[in-house]
């Protein structure tokens, strides 16, 4: 039986998340859907990270197990076929060994959030980014991430929810850099806690608004304690862009 890496790209907005619902809203429910409509075959489709409601993907990554052999190329466009008017499309597939798993061999992931930083409102961007109107400082902003970098409890910066067994994680790298109106903040790992990175854009904002300094941020990583946290930043500028394989 084949297996096939899939790189994907969605826009979060329409889905309860990644991970399949009862509801068949998630962006998991629709491939599968696709899957089957190609090969006549149900099954699952697993994926490298489960991106919350609202959440989008440049480069998330799955792998499928199915009995009709393929090219790869035909995978991609079949399943594209059977997603027409879902915003949900398979970059590329990929036939791998057995051995390869989207999430468990996976060595790094790759987040950014973006902030559109103006008074203005969104139109084009709506729900693609998050809008602050108050000026942000990004330097301020990307000196105070540095304190976050290397392995600590995160959890301050963890949701309640999160079913990690543990709230230890290496952070490799935040950058935060403006480029005219818009904010990057890019985060890599190799794995996140639920809502790691919207938690710590949201502290990060009050850095950029002149309310928080970089040992405020140093003291709430090290209180390990989700009420120390500022508020989360929304779903709506978040994205996985990429996922790392040896």
């Amino acid at each position: 039986m084949p297996r096939y890496k899939l790189t994907i790209e969605y826009d979060g907005t329409p889905f309860n998340g990644w991970q399949s619902q009862a509801d068949g809203k998630a962006v998991q429910d629709a491939l599968s859907r696709a899957v089957e409509g190609f090969c006549g075959e149900k099954v699952t489709v697993f994926g490298a990270g489960r991106t919350d409601s609202g959440v989008h993907a440049l480069g998330q990554v799955a792998h499928i197990d199915i009995e009709k052999e393929a090219a790869p190329d035909t995978v991609r466009d079949a399943i594209n076929y059977h997603l027409r008017g879902v915003p949900v499309a398979v970059l590329s597939a990929e036939e791998v060994s057995t051995e390869f798993d989207a999430r468990f061999s996976a060595v790094r992931r790759h987040y950014f959030y973006r902030i559109v930083n103006r008074r203005a409102p969104l139109t084009v961007d709506k729900s693609k980014a998050w809008l602050v109107h108050v000026p942000l400082d990004a330097d301020a902003m990307h000196a105070a991430a540095q304190a976050l970098i290397g392995k600590h409890d995160f959890t301050t910066f963890r949701s309640a929810h999160c079913q990690s067994r543990s709230p230890v994680k290496t952070l490799d790298e935040v950058t935060v850099s403006r480029y005219g109106e818009d904010i990057e903040i890019i985060c890599r790992a190799r794995s996140f806690l639920h809502n790691q990175v919207r938690s710590i854009v949201g502290s990060l904002k009050l850095v950029g608004e002149g309310k928080w300094t970089k040992a405020d941020m140093a003291r709430a990583l090290e209180a390990a304690d989700r009420s120390a946290c500022g508020p989360v930043a929304p779903p709506d500028g978040l994205y996985l862009f990429q996922v790392d394989y040896d």
